[in-house]
């Protein structure tokens, strides 16, 4: 009878290191994808504002872009960024989404939409830290 034989200790050794080099290149990789999805929940909260937007243009003809605030012309108030809720302002027309004040990494980071006119069809231009940070 042949006797059965297990692992050396060099070949765990080197299934653990390379178990190891594995993790270390996987894990920033799966973090950014968890934020950017994560963060696909502040930009699909800027919808109601963007359709108030765009029906205050269509409806309301403001005459300058300064008209389009939150409170006004059926847009809806402005909400300050808090440990639980997201912030969410219309300033000029610009939508500013701030992701909600807790430990995360994205604590602080905006997503802002912009009517390119006051005009219809509105041309929406995006912008904020989110796009230094590869999250939209």
């Amino acid at each position: 009878m042949r006797k059965i034989r297990g692992f050396t200790l060099i070949e765990i050794l080197i299934v653990v290191a390379i178990i190891g080099i594995l993790m270390t290149i996987a894990l920033p990789a799966y973090q950014n994808y968890s934020n950017r999805a994560a963060f696909s929940e502040l930009i699909l909260a800027a919808t109601p504002r963007k359709t108030a937007v765009e029906l205050a243009i269509q409806t309301r003809n403001p005459s300058v872009p300064d008209d389009l605030d939150g409170g006004s012309l059926g847009i809806p108030a402005d909400v300050t960024a808090a440990t639980a809720t997201h912030g969410a302002a219309v300033l000029d027309g610009t939508i500013i989404m701030t992701w909600q004040d807790d430990d995360t990494d994205l604590a602080g980071v905006t997503y802002t939409l912009s009517a390119g006119n006051i005009k219809p069809p509105v041309q929406w231009t995006k912008g904020g830290t989110c796009q230094t940070n590869g999250l939209c």
